[in-house]
């Protein structure tokens, strides 16, 4: 077991926990949603991600992302997870990803969609 992403307690009161895959899941969620410079002590941790939310939304800026998206989770993830393809959607304030995957321990394909704004 992991420890739950946001962290959290559980209805015991304590630290909430979670299985293998979500727990990639999770790490995967962080690495789209954090911004750049935002962790102390890893400022190259994130995708920067969440500044698309008011980004004009167009075909190349759009490609540009998918191939930031893609190259952050394989610089942060690549021991856990094979990134196969990224989606990166804008309509409106939101930004949904869409990230299909294979977990590297057990060699599952998964597919995730993230959403930030709205």
């Amino acid at each position: 077991m992991q420890i739950g992403f946001p962290f959290r307690i559980d209805g015991r009161g304590r630290t909430a926990e979670t299985d293998e895959d979500a727990h990639v899941r999770e790490l995967i969620e962080q690495v789209l949603f954090t911004g750049l410079g935002e962790r102390v002590n890893r400022p190259r941790l994130g995708s920067d991600l969440r500044a698309l939310t008011f980004a004009p939304a167009d075909d190349a800026l759009q490609a540009a992302t998918q191939l930031t998206v893609q190259a952050a989770l394989q610089q942060w993830l690549s021991e856990l997870v094979q990134v196969q393809a990224v989606d990166v959607e804008t309509e409106d304030s939101v930004v949904r990803v869409t990230v299909r995957y294979v977990i590297q321990r057990n060699q599952q394909t998964r597919v995730a969609t993230f959403q930030q704004g709205g």
